[in-house]
């Protein structure tokens, strides 16, 4: 499993601090984020495409202190370019958000 909301909840928590709809629109702007990397990860038609794709998640996912997401991404990453396997999981894991 890669949600993480004990720690996401922290993040937003911590650069929003109790303004509630600051925190909605920040939670809902990583939500689309980590939908636009996986769809860029779904169609990345390259090892190079694929791998920047998997880094731009991981990336995100460090940002919002997101860790399983963060090591999920850095897995796909060493896979090879459209691994089932891995994009039914990140699939999975985002489909969280």
């Amino acid at each position: 499993m890669a949600y993480d909301p004990g720690a996401i909840e922290a993040t937003l928590a911590a650069a929003a601090g109790s303004n509630a709809a600051l925190i909605d629109e920040l939670r809902d702007a990583f939500a689309e984020s980590a939908h636009r990397a996986l769809r860029a990860i779904t169609s990345a038609q390259t090892d190079a495409d694929w791998h920047a794709a998997t880094q731009r998640l991981k990336g995100l996912a460090a940002s919002f202190g997101a860790v399983r997401l963060m090591a999920l991404a850095e897995e796909a990453s060493q896979a090879p370019c459209g691994d089932g396997r891995i994009l039914q999981r990140l699939r999975r894991a985002v489909s969280r958000f």
